[in-house]
């Protein structure tokens, strides 16, 4: 194989594809959080002036595309490759929002976890040599996927206290084979579905982290690492009650990720002044942070290298309604700043 893989699951990219360009938009109350300054674009109306909000969503990721692009010198054309996806059936989120870039489009579904997937599918297409540019794009809008999964907006069920609040952003990421410092993918690890037998739809974090620990545990292993390696392992949206679990479940097992641990559904939001419950959560939650605040941090000095490793609870209503648990996945890629 070349020296590409590490252990059992870790993929090594050699040539270390870069992330020029990455942009982010979001909602009116992702723009009141804690992470306003590092949202390229925040949205005042629900609706984004469209007749829908699953127009809406389009349109975020539509901006959002366009601002990374615009950010990483290539028209939105360029790409040869763009992987997206979303929560929607049929991901008609980014489906309609990139119907018009005239770039081969591989959409996919890895429920929250699908910045992780897009991005690591294109990092990896670059770094074989497969394509020059490709373009990792995710999104989520808290009513449409309300109105898919839980009850209609109109009918103020209760939500208990491990419910999250689905993030209304996009993100997008432009991944080439260029010299210059930027942050760069360096070894990923896809995730395996994991089932802990949780029912509880309003309890996504408990389900969703033990396909976290079996990913991040795999990757440190694989490359032989300790949580300290990294300046920052961040979770995509587990949440307080699933970030809990996960740091529990590394103490059992001697090690602790508490120093460098964060989870994108506690940054994105302030739990005291929003009431968003256990956290944000949703495919644009871990995007908007990642193509945002996190990228811009590592650009900023302020990180040099991050695990980032999104979660997603691959349900679906039918599902849920036949009584069915809820397995998980989550892919973690490995960043790095520096030079090609």
């Amino acid at each position: 194989m070349g020296g590409k893989r590490l252990g059992a699951r870790t993929l090594v990219l050699q040539n270390r594809p870069a992330i020029t360009g990455h942009a982010c938009a979001v909602g009116k109350m992702e723009g009141e959080g804690p992470l306003r300054d590092s949202f390229d674009a925040v949205e005042q109306d629900a609706r984004c002036g469209m007749k829908s909000w699953e127009q809406a969503e389009s349109a975020l990721v539509k901006k959002a595309f366009r601002l990374a692009a615009e950010k990483a010198g290539v028209r939105e054309n360029n790409p040869q490759l763009i992987f997206a996806g979303d929560l929607l059936n049929q991901c008609i989120g980014t489906g309609y929002g990139l119907r018009n870039t005239g770039v081969p489009h591989l959409g996919l579904y890895g429920a929250c976890s699908t910045m992780a997937e897009s991005l690591l599918l294109a990092a990896v297409l670059v770094d074989g040599g497969y394509a020059d540019t490709a373009a990792a794009v995710t999104s989520s809008h808290f009513c449409t996927a309300e109105r898919q999964f839980r009850m209609p907006l109109d009918y103020g069920g209760q939500r208990p206290p491990t419910a999250q609040w689905t993030v209304t952003g996009s993100g997008a990421a432009i991944v080439r084979n260029t010299s210059g410092r930027h942050p760069r993918v360096t070894h990923v690890t896809p995730g395996v579905i994991v089932d802990a037998g949780i029912k509880d739809a309003n309890n996504m974090g408990a389900a969703m982290a033990p396909a976290a620990y079996d990913t991040i545990r795999c990757h440190l292993k694989d490359r032989n690492l300790s949580p300290r390696d990294f300046d920052l392992i961040v979770t995509g949206d587990l949440g307080s009650v699933g970030g809990g679990i996960l740091v529990d479940w590394f103490r059992k097992d001697g090690t602790d990720i508490s120093a460098v641990y964060a989870d994108c559904g506690m940054l994105i939001f302030d739990p005291k002044r929003q009431d968003v419950h256990a956290g944000g959560s949703g495919c644009g939650c871990s995007a908007s942070v990642l193509c945002g605040y996190l990228l811009n941090g590592m650009r900023q000095g302020r990180w040099k290298r991050i695990l980032f490793a999104a979660t997603g609870a691959l349900m679906s209503t039918t599902a849920s309604q036949q009584g069915e648990s809820i397995p998980s996945v989550s892919h973690a890629v490995s960043i790095e700043m520096g030079e090609g």
